[in-house]
C-alpha cells in the first residue's frame, strides 16, 4: 500500500509539472470532473490565436494566400459525376487556395477572413498534439522526459484524444459548431450514400490527410473495379452463352462417346473404374470459364491494373498539391518510448561527433536481426506445412470419398452427377483451407507484432514499414499458397496408372478431373474471397459496437445524469495505432486475388466492388460513430503499400499466364484445332473440335497394374483397357507409356504463350507508363503559379525592403561629411 501511494505522489507530481509546461508553452487547461466516475478527472486543453500562429510557423504548415484564379476546363464527364456527388448546399465544396508556408511577419498576406476557421480542425489538432509530444514532464540523470505518448504507457493519464464536434445523431445546439461529424455520418456513413462519391476534402477536413489519403485510394480503386467487373461479367456471360457448343463438354456428356470411355482408378486398390459421363455437369460449368473470353479478360487485366496504378499515382499528385504535402518538410519524428527505454549502450555519433545512447551494439543488432529473419522464415515454413497438411488431407479423403460416395448414393442419380469424390474433396478442403486461414491469421498476427517488437524498430514510420513487410509476407504465403497448389502442382506430377507418382512416399498424387483442375481453382478462389470478405464485415461491425453497447449500459447504470461530449468520446474505442494498416492491408490482399488468379474466376472484380462499395460505407460508419477522433496526420501518399501493389502488377501476369498454359485446357484444345484433328495426324478434313476428348484420353492395359496399387473392385465388361488423363503412347508401342508427339507439341505451344502474353503486356504496360504522365498538366499549372505568388507575395516584400534601406544607407554615406564619394571639383 505505501508503495502504491508513493507511484500515486510520483504520478501526481509529473501531471503538475507537464501541465504547468503546457500552460508556459501557451495552452490553456480546464479540469472537468467525470460525471459517471469521480475518480476521473477530464483536462480540456484549448489554443489561443497567438499560439497557433507560433507552431504553425515552427511546423512549415502551408496556409491560403489567395483563391486559385488559374481558369479550369469542366470535364466532358462533369455532369455525369454530379449525379453522384455529395449535395453542395449540405456540404459546401472547399474553396480551391495557393497556399505558403506560414510566417507570422507576413500575417497580412495570408488569406484570413475568420480567426475561427483560419486554422482547420485538422489542423489545430495537429499543432496541439505537436505540443503535447514536445514538453517536458520529469528530468531523470540529466536525460529530460516529454511527450504525451510516455505518459499514457505508463499511465500517468489514460487517454488522450481530439474531440468530435457533435454527436452523429442529430446537430449541434451550439450555433456556432459546424456539427461536421453529423454530416459526415448523414452524407458519407450512411447507407444510402452506397452509391454516392466521397466528400474527401470535407473528410481531410475533419480527420487529417493520412484518413483522407486511405479513403482516396480506396474509393479510387473501387471505382476502377467497376470497369473490370463489367469486363469480367461480360466474358462470365459469354462463357454461359455460349457452353451449349461446347463441343469437348458434349463429348463427355455423350453416352456413344463419354458412356463408352471407361477410366482408371485415381487412387489405389480403394477407388474402383469410372465412367467419363459421371463429370458431365462439371465439364459444362468448366466449360463457363475455360473459354476465350477467360484468355481476353487475362489480357485485359494485365493492362487494367496498369491503369489502374498509373492513374492513381496521377491523383495522388493532385491530392498532394490540393492538400499541401508536395513539399511536407516532414518534422523529425519521436523516438518511440520502448525504444529510448532500452538505450544503455553509448556510440559516437558520425554525424554530430557527440555521444548518443543506443539500445544495442552493432554486434547486438546482428544478433536481433539474425534472429528476426530466422523467426520470419520458421513461421512461413509453419504456414506452408499448414498447406501440406491440406494436401495430405485431400488425398486421404479423396480416398474414403471414391470408396463409400459411390455405395451410399447409388441409388440417386441426380446427387451423383453433382456430388463425385472430386467434388466432395474439392468443396470439404477448400471450406477447412479457409478456416485454417483464419486462425493463422490472427496467430501470425501477434507474432508479426512480437517480432517486431523484438526487432526494436527507431520511430513509428520504421515500425509500420517493418511491420508491413512481415505481415503482408505472412497473409501472402497463408492466403495464396493453397491457390498455388492447386494452380501449378496439382494434377502436374501424377505419372500414369502403372506408374504412379507418390507424396511423401505414402500418399498418390492427387489427379485433376478430365477436365482439368480450373474449376477446382474458382471453387477455391469463391470460397476464400467471398467467405474472408462476410468474415471480416462481421468482425469490423461487431467488435466495436458490442464493445461500445456494454460500455455505454454500464456508465448509465451508474449515473442518471447528462453525460457530456468528451465523456462520450471518452467510452469510444481506440483508434490504435495501427489502424488504417489493417485497413490496407485487407484492401491489398483483395487487389492480390482480383488479379493474380483473375483468369480462373472472372468474378471476382465484381464480388470486390461489392465488397469495397460496403467497405467504404463501414469503415466511415465505424471511424463517425464507433472510435474516438484520432490525431490528424500528414501523408503525402500510401506509403510501403505502393511498391507492393506495383510487386503483384507484375506477378499478375506471370500468374494468369500460366492459369491459361498449364491449368486450364486452352492450349491443347488450340493445338488439337489446328494441328491434331487433320491430316498428317488426325483424320478429319477440316478443322474441327471432334474427336478432342478422345485424343487427351491416353489408354493403359489393365493387366499392367502394379500388385499395390491393382483395384480391389472387378473389371466388368469384356474391355482390357482404360483411359487416363495424359499423352502418352498406347501398350504395344515400342515406346509405350511414354509422352507422344501431341504432348511436345502442346508443351512448345504452352512455352510460346507464356513468352508470347508476358512479352506484349509488359510491351503494353511499358508504352501505357510512359505516355500517363505522374502529373497531370493542370497540377504543374497549379504548382508553378502558387510558387510564382509565393515568391511575388512574400519574398518581393523582402526585397524592397531591402533595397529602401540600401538606398537610406547609400545617401547617407554619399552626404556624410568626408565622404570619399563626392564629386571632383573643376
Amino acid at each position: 500500500m505505501t508503495h502504491k501511494r508513493s507511484d500515486r505522489k510520483k504520478q501526481k507530481r509529473k501531471r503538475q509539472v507537464y501541465e504547468s509546461n503546457l500552460i508556459n508553452n501557451g495552452l490553456q487547461l480546464e479540469a472537468t470532473r467525470s460525471v459517471v466516475d469521480e475518480k476521473l478527472i477530464f483536462v480540456k486543453v484549448h489554443a489561443p490565436w497567438e499560439v497557433l500562429c507560433a507552431y504553425a510557423e515552427v511546423m512549415h504548415i502551408k496556409l491560403p494566400l489567395q483563391h486559385n484564379d488559374l481558369k479550369t476546363q469542366d470535364s466532358a464527364f462533369n455532369w455525369f459525376s454530379r449525379l453522384f456527388r455529395v449535395d453542395e448546399n449540405i456540404i459546401k465544396p472547399e474553396q480551391e487556395f495557393f497556399t505558403a508556408p506560414f510566417q507570422m511577419e507576413y500575417l497580412s498576406s495570408f488569406y484570413i477572413q475568420d480567426k475561427d476557421t483560419f486554422f482547420n480542425p485538422a489542423t489545430r489538432s495537429r499543432i496541439v498534439h505537436f505540443i503535447l509530444s514536445r514538453v517536458e514532464y520529469a528530468t531523470k540523470n540529466n536525460v529530460k522526459k516529454f511527450g504525451i505518448n510516455k505518459l499514457l504507457d505508463t499511465g500517468i493519464y489514460k487517454a488522450a484524444f481530439p474531440l468530435h464536434d457533435s454527436s452523429f445523431r442529430h446537430l449541434s445546439t451550439d450555433p456556432n459548431c459546424p456539427s461536421e461529424r453529423y454530416l459526415l455520418y448523414r452524407e458519407w456513413a450512411h447507407p444510402k450514400n452506397i452509391f454516392k462519391l466521397q466528400p474527401l476534402d470535407f473528410i481531410r477536413k475533419y480527420y487529417g490527410e493520412k484518413i483522407g489519403i486511405y479513403f482516396a485510394w480506396l474509393g479510387f480503386y473501387t471505382n476502377m473495379l467497376t470497369v473490370a467487373a463489367v469486363v469480367g461479367v461480360g466474358c462470365f456471360l459469354y462463357g454461359f452463352l455460349t457452353k451449349d457448343n461446347c463441343t469437348w463438354s458434349q463429348e463427355v456428356c455423350d453416352p456413344n462417346i463419354g458412356g463408352n470411355i471407361i477410366m482408371c482408378p485415381q487412387c489405389d486398390k480403394v477407388c474402383t473404374y469410372w465412367n467419363l459421363t459421371i463429370t458431365c455437369e462439371s465439364s459444362k460449368k468448366l466449360c463457363i470459364f475455360d473459354s476465350f473470353g477467360t484468355l481476353v479478360f487475362a489480357v485485359f487485366m494485365g493492362i487494367w491494373v496498369t491503369f489502374f496504378l498509373e492513374f492513381w499515382k496521377r491523383r495522388q499528385a493532385e491530392l498532394e498539391y490540393e492538400w499541401d504535402t508536395v513539399e511536407y518538410l516532414e518534422q523529425e519524428e519521436q523516438v518511440r518510448p520502448e525504444y529510448e527505454a532500452r538505450c544503455t549502450h553509448v556510440v559516437m555519433n558520425e554525424i554530430t561527433q557527440e555521444e548518443e545512447h543506443v539500445p544495442y551494439t552493432a554486434c547486438g543488432k546482428c544478433v536481433r536481426m539474425t534472429f528476426c529473419t530466422s523467426a520470419i522464415f520458421f513461421w512461413i515454413l509453419l504456414i506452408i506445412a499448414s498447406v501440406v497438411g491440406i494436401i495430405v488431407y485431400r488425398l486421404s479423403v479423396f480416398l474414403v470419398f471414391s470408396a463409400k460416395l459411390s455405395q451410399h448414393i447409388s441409388g440417386t442419380e441426380v446427387i451423383r452427377k453433382y456430388l463425385t469424390p472430386q467434388t466432395a474433396t474439392s468443396v470439404t478442403a477448400s471450406l477447412i483451407s479457409f478456416v485454417v486461414i483464419m486462425i493463422l491469421n490472427i496467430i501470425y498476427e501477434k507474432v508479426a507484432i512480437l517480432i517486431t517488437d523484438f526487432e526494436l524498430p527507431r520511430t513509428q514510420t520504421d515500425y509500420e514499414n517493418s511491420l508491413t513487410t512481415k505481415m503482408f509476407l505472412f497473409q501472402f504465403v497463408n492466403y495464396y499458397s493453397s491457390c498455388f497448389y492447386i494452380a501449378f502442382f496439382k494434377g502436374k506430377f501424377v505419372g500414369h496408372p502403372g506408374s504412379p507418382v507418390y507424396w511423401l512416399g505414402k500418399y498418390r498424387n492427387e489427379e485433376c478431373d478430365p477436365g482439368g483442375c480450373l474449376l477446382e481453382l474458382t471453387t477455391q478462389l469463391a470460397i476464400i474471397v467471398g467467405g474472408k470478405a462476410i468474415w471480416n464485415n462481421i468482425q469490423e461491425v461487431l467488435v466495436p459496437l458490442v464493445k461500445n453497447l456494454i460500455g455505454r449500459y454500464s456508465a448509465a447504470a451508474r449515473s442518471e445524469k447528462v453525460i457530456p461530449r468528451w465523456e462520450h468520446d471518452y467510452h469510444l474505442q481506440p483508434f490504435g495505432k495501427l489502424g488504417l494498416f489493417y485497413e490496407y492491408l485487407e484492401m491489398v490482399i483483395q487487389f492480390g486475388f482480383v488479379t493474380l488468379f483473375v483468369a480462373s474466376f472472372p468474378l471476382a472484380p465484381l464480388l470486390a466492388l461489392i465488397n469495397n462499395m460496403l467497405e467504404i460505407r463501414l469503415d466511415a460508419w465505424k471511424l463517425t460513430t464507433q472510435f474516438r477522433r484520432m490525431v490528424p496526420q500528414k501523408a503525402q501518399d500510401i506509403g510501403a503499400w505502393q511498391p507492393i501493389l506495383q510487386g503483384i502488377a507484375i506477378l499478375a501476369v506471370v500468374t494468369n499466364a500460366m492459369i491459361i498454359a498449364f491449368t486450364s485446357d486452352m492450349i491443347p484444345r488450340l493445338v488439337y484445332y489446328w494441328s491434331f484433328s487433320v491430316p498428317p495426324y488426325g483424320s478429319h478434313s477440316s478443322h474441327t473440335m471432334k474427336g478432342y476428348i478422345n485424343s487427351t484420353l491416353s489408354v493403359f492395359n489393365i493387366s499392367d497394374f502394379k500388385n499395390e496399387s491393382r483395384p480391389f473392385s472387378p473389371w466388368f465388361g469384356n474391355q482390357m483397357t482404360c483411359r487416363y488423363r495424359d499423352l502418352r503412347y498406347p501398350p504395344g508401342h515400342q515406346h509405350q507409356y511414354e509422352h507422344n508427339i501431341y504432348y511436345w507439341h502442346v508443351l512448345a505451344a504452352k512455352l510460346a504463350f507464356i513468352i508470347v502474353m508476358e512479352h506484349v503486356i509488359y510491351f503494353v504496360k511499358f508504352i501505357i507508363s510512359y505516355a500517363i504522365p505522374d502529373v497531370s498538366q493542370k497540377t504543374k499549372s497549379k504548382v508553378k503559379r502558387e510558387k510564382y505568388l509565393t515568391q511575388k507575395l512574400l519574398h518581393e516584400n523582402d526585397l524592397k525592403g531591402v533595397k529602401k534601406n540600401m538606398g537610406k544607407i547609400a545617401n547617407k554615406i554619399i552626404r556624410g561629411p568626408e565622404s570619399t564619394f563626392r564629386p571632383k571639383e573643376e
